[in-house]
């Protein structure tokens, strides 16, 4: 008797945590309706930018235009776009910029965050939005 209670604890166990986990996740499990790269080969391209330019450092710019180096990232990924494109700008000596990828009106809060930070602290970086054809 104790054996099998112990198992059924166990199976109940391990359902709640799986189900705990999916909400959790939320969005880990969503497939995105294109990739990075998608968004990244449209823009580029239709403002006249080159993708993955190779640096010095053999780091890679995610498109580089004649003023600018940007980053592109998804709305979720806006802190780290900051870093980033600061850093090409440092490696290229083009003004830092930085695309983010919307897919969903509830990623907005992502662009004001970005901005905020980025006027809060005078950085020296231009936005845009690229919004996800989800919107």
């Amino acid at each position: 008797m104790v054996c099998k209670t112990h198992r059924i604890t166990s199976t109940l166990l391990i359902c709640a945590i799986f189900i705990v986990s999916m909400f959790v996740c939320g969005n880990c499990f969503a497939e995105r309706k294109h990739s990075e790269k998608w968004y990244q080969a449209k823009w580029c391209h239709e403002n006249g930018g080159r993708e993955e330019a190779v640096l010095a450092d053999r780091t890679r710019c995610d498109c580089l235009t004649n003023t600018h180096a940007i980053e592109f990232d998804f709305g979720n990924k806006w802190a780290e776009a900051i870093g980033q494109s600061l850093y090409y700008s440092l490696q290229t000596g083009k003004k830092a910029g930085i695309v983010l990828i919307l897919e969903s009106s509830e990623d907005y809060r992502y662009w004001i965050r970005l901005n905020s930070t980025i006027k809060h602290f005078n950085l020296p970086i231009d936005t845009w939005i690229v919004r996800g054809e989800t919107q």
